[in-house]
């Protein structure tokens, strides 16, 4: 049995958010864990992604979370949760006027397939492009010819 205490993790800035894993603290395997408190205007990531290889769950404690997709918008507020399958676009953030208390929970553990949306201008034939993080940061891939995408 593991215990941890959220307020003991070391918290990182993730889309200006206080975000605080607990994956690694818990010792899970299979299940990613993140504790995320938004103050008004703050997102849970940078923005519409996907994981072809994740499903996500966010459940919310405090506030009202509002979550997004290309098709639709929906709030979850005090108890409630949403659930996002693989391959599904989606964002999330805070619109309210009071600070959203959230967890995300990820399976499997380690995605490493996060697409955004974008058409490869070198090929054609991609509408979203891969997410890849390195030592200098994020960079996006055409997953069809493999050409650097330059998003700003």
């Amino acid at each position: 049995m593991q215990k941890v205490s959220v307020s003991e993790l070391d918290g990182s800035e993730v889309a200006s958010a206080d975000r605080r894993a607990l994956s690694d603290a818990l010792g899970t395997s299979d299940l990613a864990i993140n504790y995320y408190a938004l103050d008004p205007g703050e997102q849970f990531s940078g923005g519409l992604h996907t994981h072809l290889d994740q499903e996500e769950v966010f459940y919310v404690f405090e506030g009202t979370a509002t979550f997004e997709t290309p098709e639709r918008t929906v709030e979850v507020g005090p108890d409630e949760g949403v659930r996002f399958a693989p391959g599904d676009y989606q964002q999330g953030r805070n619109d309210g006027d009071e600070r959203v208390v959230a967890l995300a929970l990820g399976a499997p553990r380690n995605s490493s397939d996060v697409r955004v949306p974008g058409d490869c201008p070198e090929c054609g034939e991609a509408d979203s492009l891969a997410v890849e993080l390195g030592p200098d940061g994020m960079a996006f891939v055409c997953p069809e010819c493999g050409a650097d995408v330059d998003l700003s």
